[in-house]
């Protein structure tokens, strides 16, 4: 009776490997697939963003359209040194990412993306960017490229998202980088007008990102990142949001006369300005009144407000006027 029993487990134990073998492995991502997993990582909205700071920058710096192959380069370098800050924030998010419904879809979340092979691409993007920089541009905007990698990745990502509400307020400066790496592309040097271009990127992150942490406020409570809007209430969050976005405005003013900046420019810096202050200001009466803050709008308008205004900028270096 013992031998019948053992024979007939060990028969179904055959049968269970037999299945276990037979079953179908999980079919290999395509290669197109994997490409658009790298390009994730790059965060490509981010990249416009950052890319629409800079080519205005060096027609400002130039007085007029830059040499092409300048702009192209200089765009080429400065895509791989966001692109490389973006995939080691990626790397080493992941473990957050894995709990936010906003960032539950990234690569290295749903696994098309080792941890490895997104480290690799990291390091390669940055060498490759600061190398590339150097050799088509100059030393000082490949020092610069460098020096935007490493404020986003150790002082922002590793230092401060996690430690201080006012994270994205120094943090934000790795953002402010792309419009100096323009101006010196161009001219080798720095001036005044990068420096008022840096402040107003500088002063524009806050009210750009602090409406997004009010949008997901409970899921950065549920990972313990103190993003503003996370820790403060929206009247709060909505008051500081007021005073950046003024700050931001008087801050694109100054590159009136500083830049000697012509009635394109001006116009469009008192318009689209006293457009996002408007938006700004309806946030905070929304919080305080107690009704819906939406504060994506803020947050698409801040991101409009910046592209129309560099536009401005663009544009007012190439008519005679």
């Amino acid at each position: 009776m013992d031998s019948t029993k053992t024979a007939g487990a060990a028969a179904e134990s055959a049968r269970a490997d037999v299945g276990t073998l037979d079953t179908p492995r999980r079919p290999r991502q395509s290669f197109g697939r994997t490409i658009r997993a790298y390009v994730a990582l790059m965060k490509p909205r981010v990249l416009e963003l950052l890319l629409v700071t800079t080519v205005p920058v060096m027609i400002l710096a130039e007085g007029g359209f830059p040499d092409v192959w300048l702009v192209v380069a200089t765009v080429v370098g400065g895509t791989a040194s966001a692109g490389s800050a973006a995939a080691f924030n990626m790397y080493l998010d992941r473990d957050i990412d894995a709990h936010m419904q906003r960032t539950v879809n990234r690569p290295l979340v749903t696994g098309e993306v080792s941890p490895r092979g997104a480290l690799i691409f990291a390091w390669s993007l940055a060498v490759f960017s600061t190398v590339w920089l150097w050799l088509t541009t100059n030393w000082l905007a490949a020092t610069l490229s460098a020096a935007a990698i490493f404020f986003y990745v150790v002082i922002y990502t590793m230092i401060l998202k996690r430690r201080t509400e006012q994270n994205i307020v120094w943090g934000g400066i790795a953002g402010c980088f792309p419009v100096v790496i323009g101006w010196t592309a161009v001219t080798g040097s720095l001036a005044w007008p990068p420096v008022i271009l840096f402040a107003l990127v500088f002063l524009w992150t806050p009210p750009h990102y602090w409406p997004l942490s009010m949008k997901y406020k409970d899921q950065y409570e549920g990972v313990q990142v103190p993003m503003l809007g996370a820790t403060r209430g929206g009247s709060q969050v909505g008051l500081q949001v007021i005073l950046y976005a003024w700050a931001t405005v008087v801050c694109s003013l100054l590159l009136i006369p500083v830049a000697g900046m012509g009635l394109v420019y001006t116009v469009s810096a008192l318009v689209f300005g006293g457009w996002f202050i408007y938006e700004s200001h309806v946030l905070y009466n929304r919080a305080v009144r107690g009704t819906e803050p939406r504060p994506m709008r803020v947050f698409h308008a801040s991101i409009t407000y910046l592209t129309l205004l560099f536009v401005a900028i663009a544009v007012d270096p190439l008519l005679p006027f």
